[in-house]
């Protein structure tokens, strides 16, 4: 009697690992998107609160700054991957002191309805807020 697998055993075998990878593989990438929709969540609200302690703090000039600015004042502890370095502040005309800021994430590898799920204020790829001039 011979040892070993014979050619149908072995097609089973690779059938049902087949059938295994194309049920886990949608599941393992849809985790995935998940997980960098919340990543890219969660560095808009630190680059918000960045912003908004640079702001309050430091009382600007009402101009765009960037993100490495935030960065080399200590205000955040890295640049994230992906966002524009730009963040654009434009006065609301009816609002004297108040200022709409806005941070655009450009990378476009993150699902869009995804994102808003995990941060509501977030339209498509771009955040918009506003802040006041106190001083």
């Amino acid at each position: 009697m011979r040892k070993g697998f014979t050619l149908v055993e072995l097609l089973i075998v690779l059938a049902v690992i087949a059938a295994l990878m194309a049920v886990a593989a949608p599941l393992a990438l849809n985790a995935v998107r998940n997980a960098k929709a919340s990543q890219v969540a969660q560095n808009f609200r630190n680059i918000k609160a960045a912003f908004e302690n640079w702001w309050n703090t430091e009382r600007p000039t009402p101009e765009n700054t960037t993100i490495t600015k935030l960065k080399d004042s200590g205000y955040l502890s890295k640049i994230p991957a992906g966002f524009s370095d730009t963040i654009t502040v434009t006065s609301v005309a009816s609002e004297p002191g108040v200022y709409n800021v806005t941070i655009t994430y450009t990378a476009g590898d993150v699902d869009t309805s995804k994102l808003q799920q995990y941060y509501p204020e977030v339209s498509g790829t771009t955040l918009t807020f506003r802040v006041q001039k106190w001083w």
